[in-house]
This record gives structure tokens, sequence and C-alpha cells, in this order.
């Protein structure tokens, strides 16, 4: 397809002038060679750090182009978005850096300390319905009370042309880069980034990530009907319905759409913090698990890799880098029967003292049916250096007569004793 010939709502010169509007005011953010994660997807990567933002993602760059682009009438009047995340942030925080009143109309469910954040950031914000779908008639009723323009996410043009410039700053760093693995939501910022990036380099590839539980552009692009919905790590791009002016933009200049799956998303998060040593959230890291699921896509090629957002809740982090110990066996749960005498505890200990594991927790029971009376039940989470060094303890302890059975582990993969 001659994607010159296209004809788009949003031009390149409109993402050149998006530039020139949010420089300054918008952090260009590095983009940074990553070795490691080159040797572990086969492909020569670079990362294009976004959750360095002030509010930690792509988002400040639309959101400052839309609220620049208001008449001064507009502005005394004020905006208004819906939103549970980083475009609720984005919004509260360029508006009142400008003196723009803004409302954040977000569900009732979101978690207080994204509540807590917009607000903290200036904005008033309405809280209706129990997910964003529910929320926008409350916005539509607000919006026409007090004339407010709405700041959409992502299907307005403005907002489009804000977020490609995270193109141009890229192929400007690297520009003979052969593909850009980029996260989609609604599609502002992949539809921009097309548009940007052809127009400085025809050949490059685009290729599009998005959850697999949320493929809303995945089928929309091909004209079809899908489900989407389910719990997801990645709820930055969890996004029923894509833009209508982003659709025709993507099927045009989007070579491919990559679908990952929640467990490759988890992964890909924990790379991200034990690798590169930052932040991602589930969809910054969406496009590192497009690489670590399709690798055979992106050997050998020079590869531009968004990370486009870091809010990601500590609690949630926390628990995926466990869950990321427990599938690379450096942590591990095991049960051992025992017999219920004096010293037994510590003679396991020691044994997992001599092969160098350290016990993170331990648990001694006594009262489950299928052990015997004189027995009990020791239950240990224990932390190894690596998958074999776990099986070595496991046949450590079988040799020594206390064989153990592996629970459950964070990961949920099964260690086998050699």
């Amino acid at each position: 397809m001659d994607t010159q010939a296209e004809t788009f709502p949003v031009s390149a010169d409109d993402v050149r002038a998006a530039a020139d509007l949010i420089r300054g005011d918008v952090l260009r953010t590095p983009l940074i060679p990553a070795p490691r994660l080159s040797e572990l997807t086969g492909a020569d990567v670079f990362v294009k750090y976004e959750n360095l933002q002030v509010t930690n993602s792509f988002k400040d760059r639309g959101a400052l182009v839309k609220l620049l682009s208001l008449s001064e009438a507009d502005r005394r009047r004020g905006v208004i978005a819906m939103s549970a995340g980083n475009h609720a942030q984005s919004v509260a925080y360029h508006s009142a850096r400008l003196g723009v009143p803004a409302v954040i109309v977000m569900p009732e469910t979101t978690p207080y300390v994204k509540v807590g954040n917009t607000e903290a950031l200036g904005a008033e914000v309405v809280l209706s319905g129990a997910t964003l779908a529910d929320s926008r008639g409350r916005m539509e009723e607000i919006s026409a009370e007090r004339q407010l323009t709405l700041v959409h996410p992502y299907d307005d043009t403005h907002i489009i042309a804000g977020q490609g410039t995270v193109a141009l700053e890229v192929l400007d760093d690297q520009p003979e880069l052969d593909v850009l693995v980029i996260p989609i939501g609604g599609g502002g910022l992949i539809a921009g980034s097309a548009i940007a990036a052809k127009a400085v380099r025809p050949e490059i590839e685009i290729v599009g990530v998005e959850a697999a539980l949320f493929p809303s552009m995945y089928h929309a692009v091909r004209g079809e009907t899908g489900e989407c919905g389910g719990q997801t790590l990645a709820e930055g791009i969890a996004v029923k319905m894509p833009g209508e002016l982003t659709v025709p933009i993507v099927k045009a200049l989007v070579s491919e759409i990559v679908l990952v799956d929640e467990e490759t998303i988890e992964r890909a998060i924990c790379v991200f913090a034990s690798l590169q040593k930052t932040m991602a959230e589930g969809a910054g890291a969406a496009g590192l698990a497009a690489m670590l699921a399709r690798p055979d896509a992106f050997a050998g090629r020079k590869v531009g890799l968004y990370l486009c957002g870091g809010n990601i809740d500590p609690r949630v982090l926390a628990s995926v880098i466990v869950r990321g110990l427990g599938r690379e066996g450096k942590i591990v749960s095991l049960r051992i029967t025992i017999s219920d005498q004096p010293g037994m505890l510590g003679r396991i200990a020691s044994l997992l003292g001599e092969e160098r594991a350290n016990i993170l927790e331990v648990s001694h029971r006594r009262m489950f049916l299928d052990v015997p009376a004189k027995g009990a039940t020791l239950d240990l989470m224990i932390e190894t250096k690596d998958r074999a060094h776990a099986r070595q303890v496991m046949a450590r302890l079988a040799d020594e007569g206390f064989p153990p059975r592996e629970l459950e582990s964070p990961g949920g993969r099964e260690i086998a004793a050699d």
C-alpha cells in the first residue's frame, strides 16, 4: 500500500507542529540502548523511557497539545475528561499549569491512590458508575451543564498529533530503526507515531501490541467483532472500543498487531525491573511482552521499544515480582512430613543452610488429617539461586529422609527433584 497517498485527519506536519508546541514543557525522554534486552530477545533494542514524564506516561504530550489549542473562552470555562488512570493525571497536571479548571470523571471503583493523585494535581474528581462506560453519562451531563470542552483520551486530532511526537524523537535519535513496537489502547499513540514515523522513514515497520483480553483494535482493523473483558495488568490499554479516527490509520500503517497474555505481561514487568532497573506498568511493558512472545519476528532487527508508562500500584508490582521469582525457581514453597520430635526443624534448617538455601517463611502444623498422629507437616518457602539450585536442594532433602512436595509456588511452576 502506498501510505503517502493516504489521507488522514492528522498529518506529519501536524505532529511536527505539536512537537514545537510542547517543546520545553514536556520532557524529551531518552532513547537508551538496552544490551541486556537485546541479548534476551535477539534484537538490537532501544527503549524510549516515557515513564520519566512528570505524570509517568506519554499522555502528557497529547493532553498539553489539546489544552493549548483551546480558545481563551474555552479555557475560562474549563475542560472535562473521563479516565481512571494516566490520561486523568496528565489532564489534571497540565490544566493546573495553564490555569484551566478541570473536571475528571472516574468510576467509583477507581483505586484511592489514583483518585488522590488526580485531586492532588488540582482537578475536581467526580466518581460515577462502576466502569468507564458507566461514567460516560455523568461526564456528558456535567459537560453540557457547564459548557466544558472534552479532552478525549485518544479520539481527537490534537491528541493524536501530540502522541505522535514520541516517534519524531525516537527517529531523531536513531534514524535507522527497522521497527517500532507500540502498545495500543484506543489507538492515539500508535496512530500519531505511525504517521510521524512513516513520514521520516517510509520503510519502517510499525507493530502494535494489545492485551489478549482486550483485542479491540485487532478485531476493528479486520472488520470483526470480538469479546473484550477480564482482569488485566495492562489496564492502561484495556479499551473495548478503539477510536473512530485511529482505526483507519492503524489499518493502513500498522503491519501487525500482536496479542499478549497476562503471564507474558507479568514477565515483561519483571524484566524491566530486574534488567533495566526501571518501573513499567502493564501497558508500558506490553511492547516488551510482544518481543518476548514473538522473538522470531524481531531477531536481528533494530527495534525501538516504547515504555509508555510506569504508573503501577506498588502492591501489584510486589506481587508480580514475587510471582516472577517463583517462575524462575528462585522462590519455592515446599511441604515436608516429619516425625514430631525435638530437633527435626533444626535438622532441616541445617540441611537448607548447607545447600545455601535461604528460609523466607516456615509453618509447623500438626492437625492435618493426612498426617500421622505422631507426625507434623513443615511448610517452607525458600529462596534459591535458580531452578537448578532448587532441584539440588530438593534432592538433598530427599536423600536425607525428608522427601519434599512442592506446593503451588508464586509462579505456579513445578520443580521436580532430580
